[in-house]
C-alpha cells in the first residue's frame, strides 16, 4: 500500500473535482474507472468522512479497484496525485530519468511508471522560444527515413535505449503467437462427422424399441497445445530475457489465446518456476515478483544442470500434453558437453517441438564453434534468431510449419566440415 502521509485539507477544496480528475488519472492507467464508480466514490466518502487517512485510502479503493492486480497500480496514482505535495517534479523526474551508462539511476516500483504517465498525460515540456527576426528554416528529408514502429522492429534488444525498450515493450504486448489446433483422440458428437458413434447410435435405438433410424455420427475433437518458455537469465542474455519475458506475459495473457496452458522457466545458474506470476494481470508487477524468485538474475550460466534439473523434475508436468517448447539461450554454456547433449536430447523426446532462438545468430559470420552449441544444436527442431522484434514476430512462422528448421540445416553442415 502507499505510503500513508498525512492529509492537508484546503479550506476551499473542491473534494468532488478531485476525486473525478483522480478517477481519470485511473482509467489513464488502464483501471475501469468509469461514471458509476466516481458517484459511488463521491457518495462513500461523503458517509465515511475525510477526516482520517487510511479511511479515504481503502474508501477510494473499494470503489475503484475491482481485482488484486489493480492494487499496485491505485496505490501509486493516489500517491503520486493526493499525497506528495511536489508529485509533478518527481513524476517528471521517473518519466525522465538521469542516464548513467544505460541504467536508470533509481528503479521504479511496479506500476508507478505508468502512474506517471497516466498522470502526465497532456503536460507539454517547455520549448526554447525562437527570438524575433530569426528566420533561419530547418530542412529535413525524409526521403529515406521508415516509422518510429519499423525501425524498432529491426533493432536489436541490447541497443535499446530506456525510451526505445518501453516503446519495444509496448509493440511488444501487442503481439499475438497464433498455432494451430491438434487433432485429439478424443471423439465428439457431430451430425456432419465421418465417423459412426456405434455407441450412441445403440443407446439411441434402444430408446425407440429397437429401431435404428440414421446412425449418431461423430468428429475428432480439437484441442490447443501447451507452450514452455525456458528463458537463459545469464549476464550476457539479460537485455534479451526481459523482452522475452515481456512477451510471454503477453501471450498467457491474452484473451481468447491459441494456446492452453502457458508454462515459464527461467535459468542461470539455477531453474526457476515463473508460471504463477506470469497469471499476473500487471506486467510490471509480474515480472518484478519474477526477477524476485528468480534471484540468479545476471550471474553464471549452467544450461546442462538446469535443463537436467527440468528433465527430472518438470519435463512429466508440463510437456506431458505434447507442448511445444522455447529454448532462448546463447548456447555458451563451460559445463560438460556430453551432459548437455544427452539433456537436450531428453528435452527432445519429451516435447512435441524444440525450437531455440539464440540472439547470437544476429551476426552474418555466427557459426557453431562453441562446444555447448555444438551440443545442442542436433537436437532442435527450428534454431532462429531473438534478437529483436522482428524474430519473435517469425515465430509464428516456426510454430505453424512442421518443416520449418530455421537457420539449422546450414549450421549443421557447418559443423560436418572438417
Amino acid at each position: 500500500m502507499a505510503e500513508q502521509l498525512p492529509l492537508d485539507i484546503p479550506e476551499d477544496g473542491k473534494l468532488v473535482e478531485n476525486i473525478t480528475h483522480f478517477a481519470r488519472a485511473l482509467r489513464a492507467a488502464g483501471l475501469p474507472a468509469g461514471p458509476g464508480a466516481v458517484l459511488r466514490a463521491v457518495r462513500a466518502v461523503a458517509a465515511a468522512g475525510f477526516s482520517d487517512k487510511r479511511d479515504f485510502y481503502y474508501c477510494l479503493q473499494a470503489c475503484f479497484v475491482n481485482r488484486p492486480e489493480q492494487r499496485a497500480v491505485f496505490a501509486q496514482v493516489f500517491r503520486l496525485f493526493w499525497r506528495d505535495p511536489r508529485f509533478l517534479e518527481h513524476m517528471m523526474a521517473m518519466l525522465l530519468p538521469a542516464m548513467r551508462g544505460v541504467q536508470e539511476e533509481r528503479a521504479a516500483k511496479p506500476a508507478e511508471k505508468r502512474a506517471a504517465e497516466a498522470l502526465l498525460a497532456g503536460v507539454t515540456r517547455d520549448l526554447p522560444a525562437f527570438e524575433e527576426g530569426d528566420e533561419s528554416e530547418i530542412e529535413i528529408d525524409a526521403s529515406a527515413t521508415v516509422s518510429e514502429e519499423e525501425r524498432l522492429r529491426s533493432l536489436d534488444f541490447e541497443l535499446m535505449s530506456t525510451e526505445e525498450m518501453a516503446e519495444a515493450k509496448r509493440m511488444l504486448a501487442r503481439l499475438s503467437l497464433p498455432v494451430k489446433p491438434l487433432q485429439s483422440r478424443r471423439h465428439m458428437a457431430d451430425p456432419r462427422g465421418r465417423a459412426v458413434d456405434w455407441r450412441r447410435s445403440m443407446r439411441e435405438a434402444m430408446r425407440r424399441g429397437g429401431e435404428m433410424r440414421a446412425p449418431a455420427m461423430k468428429k475428432r475433437r480439437i484441442r490447443w497445445p501447451d507452450l514452455v518458455v525456458i528463458c537463459d537469465i545469464s549476464g550476457s542474455m539479460s537485455a534479451y530475457s526481459r523482452a522475452v519475458l515481456h512477451f510471454l506475459h503477453s501471450v498467457s495473457n491474452q484473451k481468447g489465446g491459441s494456446w492452453a496452458r502457458v508454462h515459464g522457466f527461467t535459468f542461470g545458474t539455477r531453474l526457476t518456476n515463473i508460471t504463477r506470476h506470469l497469471a499476473t494481470r500487471d506486467v510490471d508487477q509480474a515480472l518484478a515478483a519474477a526477477g524476485a524468485e528468480a534471484q540468479d538474475w545476471e550471474g553464471g550460466t549452467r544450461i546442462g544442470a538446469c535443463l537436467h534439473e527440468f528433465n527430472r523434475e518438470w519435463a512429466r508436468r508440463v510437456l506431458g500434453r505434447g507442448a511445444m517448447v522455447l529454448l532462448i539461450t546463447d548456447g555458451l554454456d563451460r559445463g560438460d558437453a556430453q551432459a548437455l547433449s544427452r539433456e537436450m536430447e531428453r528435452l527432445r523426446m519429451s516435447a512435441r517441438r524444440l525450437i531455440w532462438l539464440n540472439p547470437l545468430l544476429r551476426w552474418e559470420g555466427f557459426a557453431p564453434r562453441a562446444a555447448g552449441i555444438r551440443a545442442m544444436l542436433p537436437h532442435v527442431d527450428s534454431f532462429r534468431a531473438g534478437h529483436n522484434i522482428a524474430s519473435l514476430e517469425a515465430l509464428a512462422e516456426a510454430l505453424s510449419r512442421p518443416d520449418d528448421m530455421g537457420e539449422k540445416a546450414r549450421l549443421m553442415r557447418l559443423m560436418e566440415q572438417p
